[in-house]
């Protein structure tokens, strides 16, 4: 029985993508030190993501834009990205298990397990490479937009990132639903 776990990153950042991974593990896989994405170290999470790419049966990363995130919401966006996650695999599991309370709508078997990247390996493959991905997209923002931090913040909500929201408003791939990008635009417009 082949079974996929499925996990997301980037829900809480005001700014870029929401990305899900969905990663099938072989039961004889070797990789040491699978957990929750947010408990590693970036760097040990980057040496997990190649063993985890290159031991999996099938892996796939997918994401919903902030355009996506500001017409759906973050809930409906993060589905989005779980449902292509899956429906990019090379191969069709048997059973999805989804880490979190909720599942996409699919036709294939889906459970949800809250605290599943925890718990279950195949969801904390998934929390990993859907965190390195996420993460990947913050420092090429970083690299077109310095004057934000987001190689320090990833693009949630910190000091730096608000004082820099304030500073330099928003730029195209912040997301306009969530209130503290909301306010720099209004703040912009008292100004314009």
């Amino acid at each position: 029985m082949l079974i996929c776990g499925v996990d997301e990153a980037g829900r809480g950042p005001l700014v870029g993508s929401v990305f899900a991974a969905a990663v099938v593990l072989p039961s004889d896989h070797t990789i040491i030190g699978l957990a929750d994405s947010k408990k590693i170290s970036e760097k040990r999470r980057n040496e997990l993501a190649e063993q985890i790419m290159s031991q999996s049966i099938a892996w796939s990363v997918a994401f919903a834009t902030a355009d996506e995130i500001d017409q759906l919401n973050i809930l409906q966006a993060t589905m989005l990205a779980m449902s292509r996650a899956i429906s990019l695999l090379a191969i069709r599991p048997d059973e999805i298990l989804i880490d979190g309370n909720r599942t996409p709508v699919i036709d294939i078997p889906c459970r949800a397990i809250i605290k599943g990247d925890a718990t279950e390996q195949c969801i904390s493959a998934a929390s990993i490479l859907a965190k390195v991905n996420r993460d990947a997209e913050a420092y090429a923002l970083n690299l077109r937009y310095p004057e934000y931090g987001f190689d320090q913040h990833k693009g949630y909500g910190t000091a730096l990132h608000l004082k820099a929201l304030k500073e330099f408003g928003p730029i195209p791939e912040h997301r306009v639903s969530f209130a503290p990008v909301r306010a720099a635009f209004a703040q912009r417009r008292l100004f314009e």
